[in-house]
């Protein structure tokens, strides 16, 4: 029998480019089922009045883009090129072309071009570049594709989807829900996938 975890995910989110890079791989070896559920992390962090990497902080800053290089040599993934630009000034519309995408049972591929255009290409996410690349790479119609994107149904949803990640208390993405409890962290995917096999 399958297990499914819940993936609260959000474009912009730094450490995500080590899940989008190894999510379907992950997906496919550990057997599980992914509810996927794009989300503004960006206004939830707002609410709590908490600015993750703010560039007065540079030290952090630094051992953050070191980090993701570090992990992702970790992963045998492609070493990213940083800094990559941070934070995105199309934040929204990376995440509701998401939704779109999440809608049409594309996501994961959607995330995983989005950020190796953005970490690797230097294609800022949520860009026209950036979207004209992935989408030309996913052969969809990107204008088609943006229409959606600004409608009030997927409006509806990146809202909807937002509060209830709240109400539950994530407060960083990636974060991994299993029967209420939160794993934060790309390095917390395998763990949620161990207690959700547990149970």
């Amino acid at each position: 029998m399958s297990v499914t975890i819940k993936a609260w995910l959000s474009i912009g989110s730094t450490y995500t480019y080590l899940t989008a890079l190894r999510l379907r791989d992950v997906i496919k070896a550990s057997g599980i089922k992914l509810d996927i559920r794009p989300i503004n992390i960006r206004q939830i962090m707002k609410n709590m009045d908490n600015i993750p990497f703010p560039s007065s902080k540079k030290t952090k800053v630094d051992y953050m883009w070191r980090d993701i290089q570090r992990r992702a040599e970790f992963y045998a993934l492609p070493v990213p090129h940083v800094p990559a630009a941070y934070p995105l000034k199309e934040f929204d519309r990376a995440n509701l072309v998401g939704i779109v995408m999440e809608r049409d049972g594309k996501y994961l591929e959607y995330l995983e071009e989005t950020y190796r255009a953005w970490f690797l290409d230097g294609l800022e996410a949520g860009s026209d570049q950036n979207l004209e690349n992935v989408s030309r790479i996913m052969g969809v119609t990107l204008q088609e594709v943006l229409d959606a994107a600004s409608s009030s149904e997927i409006l509806e949803i990146y809202g909807r989807n937002t509060a209830d990640a709240q109400t539950i208390g994530v407060f960083g993405a990636p974060s991994f829900e299993v029967a209420g409890e939160i794993f934060w962290g790309d390095d917390r995917l395998e763990d949620a996938i161990r207690f959700a096999k547990q149970r």
